[in-house]
C-alpha cells in the first residue's frame, strides 16, 4: 500500500456495552444493518468487507485486524476507482468501556489530503448512524422496561415495587418532573407510595409506540383515576444505562 499521510480522526459515545458494539463488525446481517442492504463482511484477517450504500455506491476491502471486543482494522476503497481505488485507504476502529456505554475512536488514514477531506461529512454521518443502530439494538425490549415502569406506580405493595422497579432500572435511577427530584431507587420507591396515598386507584398507562434515539426513548402516558376519568397526561423521556436498565426518566406534563 501507498504512504497513508494524512488521517481522519472522529470519537463517538454509543450507548451500548463493548460487546454490543462489536457485533456489528462480525455479522453480516448487522453490518448491512448499519451501511446498507447487501453488505457483507468476512470477519478474520484477510476476509472480504463489501459495502453497498443506499445509493448504490459500492466499497470494497479486506480485514487486517479483528480483536474483540476492542479492534476492528480494515482497507476501504471504491469498487469504481474514484476517488479512492479499492482497497487503497486504511481504517481503524478502537473501542473501549465508557461510563455511557462505548468510546469508539476511528481513525481513516489516505494518500490524498482533499479525498480526506472529502469524507469528513461522511464518517460524521456514518457514525451518527451506526452509534443509533447499535442503540437501538441495545433499547431493543424498552417498550417491556417503560410499560413496568409505568406499572409500579399502580403497585400499593411496597416490596413488589421495589423488585418491579430494580428489574428494570438502576440503583441510582433519577426522576425529575413538576413533582419529583428523586435521587435513588429507594427515594423512588418510597416517592411512589407517597404519591398513591394523594391519588389512589390512579394508574398510568403508555400511550402509542416508544420513540428511540441514541439511547434514549420517548414515552407518551397518561393518568387515569379508578373510576376511568383521565387525571392528566405527558411524556417521559428515559435515559438507558448501556446494560438496558433505566438510568433516569424526565416527565413533561400536558
Amino acid at each position: 500500500m501507498i504512504a497513508l499521510m494524512h488521517t481522519l480522526d472522529r470519537v463517538v459515545v454509543i450507548r451500548a456495552r463493548p460487546e454490543t458494539v462489536f457485533r456489528y463488525f462480525t455479522d453480516s446481517d448487522r453490518w448491512a444493518a448499519w451501511w446498507g442492504a447487501g453488505s457483507t463482511v468476512d470477519p478474520h484477517p484477510g476476509g472480504r468487507i463489501y459495502i453497498r450504500y443506499p445509493d448504490g455506491t459500492e466499497v470494497a476491502g479486506e480485514v487486517l485486524e479483528l480483536a474483540s471486543p476492542s479492534l476492528f482494522a480494515f482497507t476501504y476503497g471504491f469498487a469504481s476507482g474514484t476517488p479512492i481505488p479499492a482497497g487503497a485507504s486504511r481504517v481503524t476502529i478502537r473501542l473501549a468501556a465508557h461510563a455511557e456505554g462505548t468510546r469508539l475512536t476511528l481513525r481513516h488514514e489516505f494518500a490524498d489530503a482533499a479525498v480526506r477531506d472529502h469524507h469528513v461529512q461522511g464518517w460524521r454521518y456514518q457514525l451518527s448512524l451506526f452509534a443509533n443502530v447499535v442503540a437501538d439494538e441495545a433499547l431493543a425490549r424498552a417498550a417491556e422496561a417503560t410499560d413496568a415502569w409505568f406499572a409500579a406506580w399502580a403497585d400499593t405493595d411496597e416490596a413488589s415495587r421495589a423488585r418491579a422497579l430494580s428489574a428494570v432500572a438502576g440503583q441510582s435511577v433519577q426522576l425529575h418532573d413538576r413533582f419529583s427530584a428523586i435521587e435513588g431507587l429507594d427515594e423512588l420507591v418510597a416517592h411512589i407510595g407517597a404519591a398513591q396515598r394523594f391519588m389512589p386507584g390512579t394508574t398510568l398507562q403508555r400511550q402509542g409506540d416508544v420513540k428511540r434515539c441514541q439511547g434514549m426513548v420517548l414515552a407518551n402516558w397518561a393518568a387515569v383515576a379508578s373510576d376511568g376519568q383521565p387525571r392528566g397526561a405527558g411524556t417521559n423521556v428515559f435515559i438507558f444505562s448501556s446494560d438496558g436498565k433505566i438510568a433516569s426518566v424526565t416527565g413533561f406534563w400536558s
